[in-house]
């Protein structure tokens, strides 16, 4: 099993450079269209869960899916010096932007969440150039900081006094997941991208499992199956197997320009919340989403790979 996953790891930057955009394209796609039923699934589990044991739960589930995969295929364990971005994919993507975006689907909608979702691609890159080492067209950032700013304007005139702390607590949200995606990124050129987010969610078990019972719901008849549903989903292919994907993409394309997949999001996500929880679409949600994604699509041309 070691020489499988080492084979694997060899093979993930071997190829030719547009080779390796190409896949990353490809593994950043799964990734997102996986993640894109992250926020309704959290949506339907904190109807009847809390926002704190739906965090610590889908992160103490998928630790425990990542303590055996680990030890079938014999990893190593990751050296001293990368503990430290172990810790920071560990804050950002395994317990800030669920716990946060799970205390934000309290006050909105998941499908109006969704739509702060058009900000991930610039926060992501802006923690690429701070902690990957990319370098992206000047006009890129043009692009992308006219993308974030339809995302807020939009959030602004569906009048922020309804529902400020929701909005603030995605804003935050956003940023802590943009870190822990870029940091992700940058070690998954040395750890492999499912060996980061495995020892990520590994390092956080002490902290999850302990919380998971102690933070149980008092009566699970109370709970309904959309929830524990939505809790399935968000532990295993939010929390473990979609990173699986975009740790690699990120990885192979550039965290900069596999990025903006993340604007995909929205489309499925609202397709999600109108389906599973009958939630209203507006056609300004679907409009405003469009913009952002012609924004994205210019500065996807002006990103450049590492440097």
């Amino acid at each position: 099993m070691q020489n499988i996953s080492t084979l694997m790891n060899n093979k993930l930057f071997s190829g030719k450079p547009e080779q390796n955009q190409t896949s990353g394209w490809i593994n950043g796609f799964i990734g997102v269209l996986l993640f894109s039923g992250s926020l309704p699934a959290t949506k339907a589990a904190v109807l009847d869960l809390s926002p704190f044991f739906v965090t610590v739960t889908r992160a103490g589930i998928a630790g425990l899916l990542a303590v055996c995969v680990l030890l079938v295929f014999r990893e190593k364990r990751p050296k001293k010096a990368q503990l430290y971005s172990l810790i920071i994919v560990a804050s950002g993507a395994v317990v800030g932007f669920p716990l946060l975006s799970a205390l934000a689907l309290q006050y909105i909608t998941s499908a109006h969440s969704l739509v702060f979702i058009g900000m991930l691609p610039l926060t992501t890159a802006t923690f690429g150039v701070l902690r990957g080492g990319e370098r992206p067209h000047p006009l890129f950032w043009v692009f992308a900081a006219l993308g974030s700013f339809m995302v807020i304007g939009y959030a602004l005139s569906q009048g922020l006094s309804a529902s400020p702390i929701g909005d603030i607590l995605m804003l935050l949200a956003i940023v802590l997941c943009g870190l822990g995606y870029a940091e992700g990124a940058k070690l998954s050129r040395e750890l492999g991208g499912w060996q980061v987010i495995s020892w990520a969610l590994v390092l956080s078990l002490p902290f999850t499992v302990p919380l998971m019972f102690f933070l149980r719901p008092l009566s699970i008849s109370t709970v309904s199956s959309a929830a524990w549903i939505g809790l399935a989903y968000v532990s295993v292919f939010s929390m473990l197997i979609g990173f699986v994907f975009w740790y690699r993409g990120l990885a192979q394309g550039g965290i900069a320009a596999v990025g903006q997949l993340q604007l995909l999001q929205p489309f499925f996500g609202l397709a999600l919340a109108a389906l599973l929880l009958h939630e209203q679409v507006s056609m300004g949600m679907v409009g405003i989403t469009v913009c952002v994604i012609l924004c994205v699509a210019g500065s996807k041309k002006l990103a450049v790979h590492r440097q």
